[in-house]
């Protein structure tokens, strides 16, 4: 299996070359060469499964240089009762008829991001240990991320996390998540900006290959495939919990700001997973819903980026659209390019509301998107409660608010969880009038010492700060 650049870089790579990358080197995201396809037999053999010897099977086919006994090691590693706090990892529970929420937030950080970053930070150890290397860690988070990246990677041999955050434009609890921490592998930047300019900055450093290449910067965001393909596995696992036969098709609905969650569902359907919809739920930064029901689509500015309650969501440049589009497009890459690369630095947007392959979207991909305001979160939040006595954070009252809205009778929904309630307990006292449960290990956890470094939104001034926390670090 090897990798290419949807902006057509010339050079295929292997897995554990791109896992240690990040970004390819012209500025475009990895994908494989070709999705392998999945057929009767094997999901009938894959299901019940476990959810390690399932996201083994799966990475598989995706990873043939680590060896198969390494590779499912590390799956056995990662995906254990002891770190999800669940034995089936990801249950699935019904809200009412034909509308499921897959429980993707029983990790470290009780984020979904805890499902892809626990294996990546494993494969990150391994390969780095293979090679007698070290690396950097340059992620960007409007929340979930952050904490996520950082809970996998503390103590780990041979890696530094450097984590920028938009500074105060996160909920208390995720803020105090990453900036309490305090092993030495772990540097918080809080950005005077917002979650874009976070990323600009990431796309800046991973755009300078001497710097790059310098100070071995790697990344953990969305952009890595690694994280891609694990989430894979959950689509997987969801569809086998809500179905008894392949004959049967199944529709997702998915929270997104940066498309990188639902674009796993996209490879998953592209695989074969017999899934009809995949229903992008947006909230008030509604660049994606925007896209999939015009064709345009346009990058919003710091001052058009709205602070919701839902803020993991509060963005305005969606990275791995540009994976979607790339297929979209019949892969081609030269097209990619212009459109992300010239076009959006140009005017800011693209249109491809004309386009033919636009026109056909829907049908061949399955995409479908809306929007969810803090009204309706509050009144999903509300009405799940009382009706069914489930509490759900803000980000999926989003999902199960769009879901209703694009979903069909006949074929299950299923709801992706993004986080447990007690990461926003503003949102949660303001719809139900009291404090959300938690876990008894974060008790108290926003009065903890935080350890951080505020710095503007300037690409140089972060690298500087990078340049010399990493020489200190080798005195």
């Amino acid at each position: 299996m090897h990798y290419i650049s949807t902006r057509g870089h010339p050079e295929r790579r292997t897995f554990c070359e791109i896992l240690l990358e990040g970004l390819a080197p012209d500025g475009g995201l990895y994908l494989p060469e070709t999705y392998p396809l999945v057929d009767d037999a094997m999901l009938d053999r894959w299901r019940g499964l476990s959810y390690a010897d399932l996201a083994f099977e799966i990475l598989s086919l995706y990873i043939d240089d680590i060896p198969p006994a390494d590779l499912k090691r590390i799956c056995e590693q990662t995906y254990t009762r002891q770190i999800f706090g669940a034995r089936e990892i990801v249950p699935v529970r019904q809200l009412e008829s034909g509308l499921h929420v897959a429980e993707l937030s029983n990790g470290p950080t009780l984020a979904f991001k805890d499902m892809a970053m626990q294996l990546l930070g494993n494969l990150l150890e391994y390969e780095l240990a293979r090679r007698g290397e070290e690396l950097n860690i340059l992620g960007a988070t409007s929340g979930d991320t952050g904490s996520a990246a950082e809970y996998a990677m503390r103590g780990k041999k041979g890696i530094r996390v450097f984590m920028m955050s938009p500074n105060g434009r996160m909920s208390a609890f995720q803020q105090a998540q990453m900036f309490s921490l305090q092993d030495e592998n772990i540097q918080n930047i809080a950005i005077e900006g917002v979650f874009d300019d976070c990323q600009d900055i990431l796309k800046a450093v991973s755009g300078d290959a001497e710097f790059k290449r310098r100070h071995r910067i790697g990344a953990v965001n969305s952009i890595n495939w690694a994280r891609m393909v694990a989430q894979v596995v959950y689509y997987f696992s969801a569809y086998f919990h809500v179905t008894e036969a392949n004959s049967s098709e199944v529709d997702f609905a998915v929270p997104s700001g940066n498309f990188g969650n639902v674009c796993a569902g996209h490879v998953a359907r592209m695989m074969g997973l017999p899934i009809s919809r995949l229903v992008v739920a947006t909230n008030e930064n509604n660049v994606l819903d925007e896209f999939f029901r015009t064709g345009v689509y346009r990058v919003r500015g710091r001052a058009d980026t709205y602070e919701t309650s839902s803020p993991s969501m509060d963005i305005s440049k969606a990275s791995n659209l540009e994976r979607f589009v790339f297929d979209l497009l019949g892969r081609d890459a030269s097209r990619t390019k212009a459109l992300f690369d010239d076009e959006l630095r140009e005017r800011g947007s693209f249109d491809l509301s004309g386009d033919q392959a636009f026109a056909l979207m829907a049908a061949r991909f399955g995409f479908r998107s809306g929007r969810s305001t803090h009204a309706d979160r509050l009144e999903t939040i509300r009405d799940t409660w009382q009706r069914f006595n489930t509490l759900i954070d803000p980000h999926t009252a989003d999902g199960v608010k769009v879901a209703r809205m694009r979903g069909a009778p006949e074929i299950p929904m299923v709801v992706l969880e993004t986080a447990l309630p007690a990461k926003f307990a503003g949102t949660i006292r303001e719809a139900l009038g009291r404090e959300p449960d938690r876990p008894q290990r974060f008790d108290g956890i926003e009065d903890l010492p935080k350890r951080f470094e505020v710095l503007p939104a300037d690409a140089k001034t972060v690298k500087s700060y990078i340049a010399r926390t990493v020489q200190g670090a080798a005195c």
